[in-house]
């Protein structure tokens, strides 16, 4: 890691480096980039940035959009999906002001700084560690085309019980059967050896990868307990090595949550526990499941806000086909000890004091995940604060199947949000939690809020083929 632009320049020279590229954030958790030539790097730069329009990234600004990156040289690494010797930073979004710029407060990596900076004035904890799960899918084959006279998708992955009538596929998978499977039908073992290979290199620790329930090729990789902000990073390089080396080995990765009709959805469950110095937060052995006061209070804060939580963690129409029951995705508002149907879960393997903890279930890998878990925070502080008890709100402890129990009983449970719709009009209702010591600005929040209702507008006019086949003959 390096520590300042002497080392960087100095590791130019010494590794024949060609060109130093800048990967920002986009309102979306997407990267964008910028290169130059690695000749060009300075420690001018680190000051002076690069220049961009920060309303190309979907951010709205009362100042002019014009703004600097400015990189931040502990991210550096070579990039390995480019066939020049490219090394690659991360950075923040600045203002530019006189005579000092400003951190755009808007730009995610602020975001997740001021939510950490938060938490530490509340004398609550000092870091939050998460964990979150990556979910995907690879496909062998994937298309789509939205034309006015003509809407299709197409995906297929090699091992799927879809091509079981296809010459030469004697391996495929039966339906929701991929769970842990091995070769010869685990096809796609070394694409995903190399992903985590790579991700190591990327000094992103992973705990293990494996094959997941859809038949159809799904897949889950998963780092290890890491540090908030840490994480957020990591969180947009996962994707990005995820995408990349699929493409490599003649496959695309999607984090879509719900590519395809009938099987598993893709989420991104969220670990997390609190530490105060050396001290878990979270532990206690005398509560339900080992976990403090205060570990209840925080699901309650979680599970208070939740409706609105799901605007940011789920912020994609998509989302919501899989927030469906029948396939271990979460619809049920309330906690529980290894129970996969209610939005929290507490892993009943994490014993000892520092990894006891619990999972949010809902999130998935289309949010930005700076955003997101900075949210998560926010709203399990708001319940720390408040002493919000789940308990003593009827939200759990639910340690039984909530898909099996009857009409009448299911009645009495309060479900997740069913669309993006919903839960963007609990966000515009409940947002106070997230603005608090001003950690969300009011004003990303508003134009968040009014890009995603446009994105509903304007997938909700697309006919699709399940409309046709249900309606044309009305």
């Amino acid at each position: 890691m390096f520590k300042n632009a002497d080392e960087v320049m100095r590791y130019i020279k010494e590794e024949d480096v060609k060109m130093v590229d800048f990967k920002m954030i986009d309102i979306a958790g997407n990267y964008r980039h910028v290169t130059i030539p690695a000749s060009s790097f300075s420690e001018t730069t680190l000051v002076d940035g690069v220049g961009f329009d920060a309303s190309n990234y979907g951010y709205a600004v009362v100042e002019k959009s014009d703004m600097i990156f400015i990189p931040d040289v502990t991210t550096a690494m070579i990039d390995p999906f480019c066939e020049i010797k490219t090394l690659s930073m991360t950075g923040d979004a600045m203002i530019i002001d006189y005579p000092h710029n400003r951190p755009l407060a808007q730009y995610p990596r602020n975001i997740v700084r001021a939510a950490n900076e938060y938490m530490k004035q509340t004398g609550i904890a000092d870091q939050m560690i998460i964990l979150p799960e990556f979910e995907f899918y690879l496909f062998d084959d994937a298309g789509w085309e939205v034309k006015s006279d003509h809407q299709e998708i197409h995906v297929g992955n090699n091992q799927s019980y879809l091509n079981s009538n296809q010459e030469g596929s004697g391996n495929v998978v039966a339906y929701q059967k991929n769970y842990h499977v091995a070769k010869p039908q685990d096809t796609t073992y070394d694409c995903r050896s190399q992903m985590v290979l790579r991700m190591e290199e990327a000094g992103i620790p992973v705990k293990y990868h494996h094959p997941e329930v859809a038949a159809s090729g799904q897949f889950e990789i998963e780092p290890m307990l890491g540090e908030m902000s840490k994480m957020a990073d990591a969180s947009v390089m996962i994707k990005y090595i995820i995408k990349n080396t699929a493409q490599e080995y003649g496959m695309s990765a999607t984090f879509m949550p719900k590519p395809v009709y009938g099987e598993a959805g893709s989420g991104m469950h969220v670990h997390m526990l609190l530490m105060k110095g050396d001290e878990p937060v979270f532990s206690d052995d005398a509560g339900y499941s080992h976990l403090s006061k205060t570990a209840h209070y925080f699901m309650g804060g979680l599970l208070k806000h939740i409706a609105s939580l799901c605007a940011i963690t789920n912020p994609s129409t998509n989302s919501f086909k899989r927030l469906v029951p029948g396939f271990e995705a979460p619809v049920t508002v309330g906690y529980a000890t290894s129970n996969r149907s209610a939005v929290i879960r507490i892993p009943a393997y994490a014993k000892t004091p520092n990894l006891r903890r619990f999972e949010l279930r809902n999130p998935d890998a289309t949010c930005n995940p700076y955003f997101a878990y900075a949210a998560i925070l926010m709203a399990g502080l708001d319940g720390v604060a408040n002493e919000i008890d789940p308990h003593a709100n009827g939200w759990g402890p639910y340690d039984m199947n909530l898909y099996h129990l009857s009409e009448e009983e299911k009645k009495k449970l309060k479900g997740l949000p069913t669309s993006l719709e919903e839960a963007l009009a609990a966000l515009e209702k409940d947002h106070d939690y997230l603005t608090v010591g001003g950690v969300f600005p009011e004003e990303l929040i508003d134009n968040f809020i009014r890009l995603k209702k446009a994105e509903c507008a304007e997938i909700a006019k697309i006919p699709t083929p399940a409309e046709f086949e249900r309606y044309y003959n009305s």
